[in-house]
């Protein structure tokens, strides 16, 4: 103890240390601690001093007024969020994502007075976090019902056979298109991406029969189908064939006309030369005649009727001859 410094030997042995230092230091490091804030990453913040909008800010590292005097909002600008109608995933983070009673949501009326579950999804985006946060109370309850209302509006201006089979894509563009017009006319800050019928089926009571419908209407396509198609391999043969059978006609047509004027023309000019000199045409004609004629016959004689006992000289050795008198 004798080496303490002489500094220190006049100090007294208790500091007085004053509650308000005490208060002044735990209130600084408590707001420096509330001070500070992050905002994740697809998200943004809206700053509210006591309740009235400041400021919008991205994500990050930022600084607010401590003590309640500022707050933020952390608003999901850059997630793509969901509705489900009529049916609830597991596990899900949106408190808006599902209704509170899915199996009222399903049920409805089509056009022709019959009865559907419909279950379907909506999928949308925050782009205005002022208008979704102040505008509407309770966005996203809003949008459920908008989307709700469009939905029952177009499935009962519908027939349930076109609800289930062949319009569920005009469906889903119609409500889309709806919902959008009234999510902007109402300012609910989102935009509206996509609505997708998830599944579409009669009530249980009759599902089995509208099943067996559904499949009798199927056989039906394909029994069409298949007759579409013999008839369109079917056709265009008979019609190739028809063509081919036509054109064979036309060409031996045009072959006969050619050779009945050649034969024409023949004629009229041996005519020709006949008239000019009767005899000596007559004469050619007769040798051109013979000359095409005797080489095609077989061997002949030719006597005069005064010629007698021939018959005993016949038939040459070797040959078959034919007596003309």
């Amino acid at each position: 103890m004798n080496d303490v410094n002489p500094i220190f030997k006049n100090l007294p042995d208790s500091l007085p240390i004053s509650p308000l230092a005490i208060l002044i230091v735990v209130t600084v490091l408590v707001g420096a601690t509330m001070s500070f804030y992050t905002i994740p990453a697809e998200s943004e913040g809206i700053v509210l001093r006591f309740g009235e909008y400041i400021e919008k800010v991205p994500s990050g590292l930022h600084f607010k007024l401590p003590f309640g005097v500022d707050s933020v909002v952390t608003v999901p600008t850059q997630r793509q969020q969901k509705l489900e109608f009529g049916f609830a995933t597991p596990g899900f983070t949106n408190p808006d994502q599902t209704g509170e009673e899915p199996a009222l949501e399903k049920t409805m009326v089509t056009g022709d007075l019959n009865s559907a579950l419909v279950e379907w999804i909506v999928q949308y985006r925050i782009t205005d976090p002022e208008k979704y946060l102040f505008v509407v109370r309770d966005p996203g309850v809003t949008l459920r019902d908008i989307s709700e209302a469009v939905m029952r509006e177009v499935v009962g201006d519908r027939t349930v056979d076109e609800i289930i089979t062949i319009g569920r894509q005009e469906i889903e563009d119609t409500v889309l298109a709806r919902a959008r017009l009234l999510a902007e006319r109402y300012q609910l800050g989102v935009s509206i991406n996509q609505v997708q019928l998830k599944n579409v089926n009669p009530p249980e009571p009759v599902q089995s029969s509208f099943n067996e419908v559904n499949r009798a209407q199927q056989d039906r396509e394909n029994v069409i189908n298949l007759a579409n198609g013999e008839y369109n391999k079917a056709v265009p043969r008979a019609r190739g064939e028809a063509d081919q059978k036509i054109r064979a006609a036309e060409g031996y047509r045009f072959k006969r006309i050619n050779e009945a004027e050649g034969d024409v023309t023949a004629f009229n000019q041996v005519l020709e030369q006949y008239l000019k000199a009767p005899d000596v045409t007559r004469a050619r004609i007769y040798l051109e005649t013979m000359g095409e004629v005797l080489p095609q016959a077989r061997q002949q004689i030719i006597v005069d009727d005064t010629v007698q006992q021939i018959l005993p000289m016949l038939p040459f050795p070797g040959q078959t001859a034919g007596v003309v008198k």
